[in-house]
């Protein structure tokens, strides 16, 4: 029995999402992970074959003969680089078909291609930050966990898109310990590590060395993990941020956390940029996603990376069976 496929949102029309789904079929179609694309066939450029297909089951085969889509009909045809708000209740629609094909059991995760999140706030009124918000309201979970991966390194920013002046008084014990949980736990049931290794950057220079540099360290950081380790979780830390992530570091962790987002995100993009893929842990359901946006200058220009989506699927796949082995 072929595993199960992996649905593909088509994220938003006028990115360069339409060319990344017959890129990665190309890439795929052959040896790779089954999937299928949940979109409006009339936004694809047409330079590979499609095959419509009326359910997931269908796509395995579907694979040999061309890209297969679930079509929806957005109505309207795309302009590159120019988002069009009509579109955007078809592009919600594709993210909950897909998340309710992964919750079903038709799907073994879901891999995202970027939205525009003003074009679906302007469209439809959605009320969400992005993507990872609302697949956590359709998965009926609070807490959900950003994790950036690639080959040579995994990295989970603490917190997230604020201002590095916010980031003392939002990096609380409560939150640290919520995420390093849901990290352990993603790393047991998503990659199949079976006793994963934490390392946790400190907050300042130094990790604080020994309070000259600042007190978080050493009144919040430490007792969680004190904690946490009394527990049995393998955590090294606070370590000084700039000695965690060279090549002999890297050996002695399966997953970095990190206190705020660019003390996360700079090192994966410096030392592996084209690769890295965005993975939601503590959903019910398999979620990963390219790292980039819409790139709306170059949409429709033959430019696009196909490199991160289609580690992206080939993630969402590994995950997929990695959690139905656990």
């Amino acid at each position: 029995m072929p595993a199960l496929p992996i649905a593909l949102t088509c994220g938003e029309p006028a990115g360069i999402g339409p060319e990344l789904a017959e890129q990665v079929w190309q890439e795929l179609h052959q040896d790779g992970p089954a999937f299928f694309l949940i979109g409006d066939v009339k936004h694809l450029p047409g330079s590979v074959p499609h095959v419509l297909i009326e359910d997931p089951s269908q796509a395995p085969a579907a694979m040999g003969e061309g890209l297969p889509v679930l079509g929806i009909d957005f109505g309207t045809k795309r302009i590159p680089g120019v988002p069009d708000p009509s579109h955007a209740k078809a592009v919600i629609n594709t993210i909950e078909r897909a998340v309710f094909y992964a919750q079903s059991g038709q799907a073994a995760g879901l891999c995202t291609l970027p939205i525009h999140k003003k074009a679906l706030k302007d469209g439809a009124e959605f009320a969400f930050p992005g993507h990872t918000e609302f697949l956590g309201h359709l998965g009926n979970v609070d807490n959900v966990v950003m994790m950036l991966a690639s080959p040579l390194l995994r990295v989970v920013p603490v917190t997230i898109h604020i201002a590095l002046s916010d980031v003392p008084a939002a990096l609380t014990a409560d939150l640290l310990e919520d995420t390093i949980r849901t990290t352990h736990t993603g790393l047991k049931r998503d990659f199949g590590i079976e006793n994963p290794r934490l390392a946790i950057a400190g907050l300042n220079p130094h990790a604080g060395e020994g309070g000259v540099m600042g007190q978080e360290d050493i009144d919040l950081i430490i007792p969680v993990l004190e904690k946490l380790t009394r527990e049995g979780l393998d955590l090294r830390g606070p370590l000084p941020a700039d000695t965690m992530f060279h090549a002999r570091a890297r050996e002695s962790y399966d997953a970095a956390i990190c206190m705020y987002h660019d003390q996360a995100l700079i090192p994966i993009k410096a030392l592996d940029f084209d690769r890295g893929v965005n993975v939601t842990l503590g959903l019910p359901f398999v979620r990963t996603s390219p790292d980039h946006g819409t790139a709306f200058d170059i949409a429709g220009k033959g430019l696009a990376n196909p490199a991160s989506t289609i580690e992206a699927l080939k993630l969402a796949a590994r995950m997929g069976a990695a959690r139905k082995d656990a």
